[in-house]
């Protein structure tokens, strides 16, 4: 069984079998790019390791990845890494094929996160109207919503996005790759079953925000994994 004890700014400290995790107080505020913890193979079910077939005996014991919850030896499942995603406080022992997924993750957690929070700036196009309105974008402290500030205010949730197509300008004259230029959203807002289309463009004045649309477009490929779980 689970223990629990409260800390600040809304979250928990959970002890599970896989290790130590800070969660919300609320389940219902969890990050939309959170995983649920795998279900893990039983131990009566696994005589030998998934990876390598080295059958378990007294010396060599079988251990649990704790991203897919699948059962190694010790020799495929030895290294431990952070794993942000189901909210470890430390890192956690994963098996070569998790450890690898993890640590490509890590670094939209050390950097993109950092620049989604703090926002760009950008032409913001709703529905079908032909007229953009100059707003900052950013991703809410608790992933959860996109915040859209200019003269008017409103706020996307991201579980209601349906899909993030980005907008690409052409190369350019040196022969480099096209970039960035906007995002195209569909999503429903809240009370609506009637899907919306955001536009946001970037201008020539806010150069830095083609970083941001780059960092959500990494966004949205872990929210749709996370749905997929």
């Amino acid at each position: 069984m689970s223990s629990s004890s409260s800390v600040p700014d809304g979250k928990k400290l959970v002890r599970s079998p896989s290790g130590l995790r800070m969660v919300p107080e609320h389940g219902a505020f969890h990050s939309p790019f959170s995983l649920e913890e795998p279900c893990w193979v039983l131990d009566k079910e696994c005589s030998r390791c998934m990876q390598c077939d080295t059958k378990f005996d007294f010396i060599r014991r079988k251990h649990h990845c704790r991203r897919c919850g699948r059962c190694f030896c010790d020799k495929c499942c030895s290294k431990k890494f952070p794993l942000p995603r189901m909210c470890f406080v430390d890192p956690v022992r994963q098996c070569s094929a998790c450890s690898l997924v993890s640590q490509r993750e890590a670094d939209f957690y050390d950097k993109q996160v950092k620049l989604l929070l703090s926002g760009g700036t950008f032409s913001v196009t709703l529905g079908t109207t032909d007229k953009g309105e100059t707003m900052s974008c950013r991703l809410a402290n608790n992933h959860r919503y996109l915040f859209l500030d200019g003269e008017s205010h409103f706020e996307v949730e991201l579980t209601r996005i349906s899909s993030i197509q980005v907008l690409t300008e052409g190369s350019s004259p040196e022969g480099g790759g096209s970039r960035a230029s906007g995002l195209l959203i569909q999503y429903k807002p809240m009370g609506s079953q009637d899907a919306q289309t955001l536009r946001l463009d970037t201008t020539p004045d806010h150069k830095g925000a083609a970083h941001w649309l780059a960092a959500m477009h990494k966004a949205a490929k872990l929210l749709y994994e996370s749905r997929d779980q």
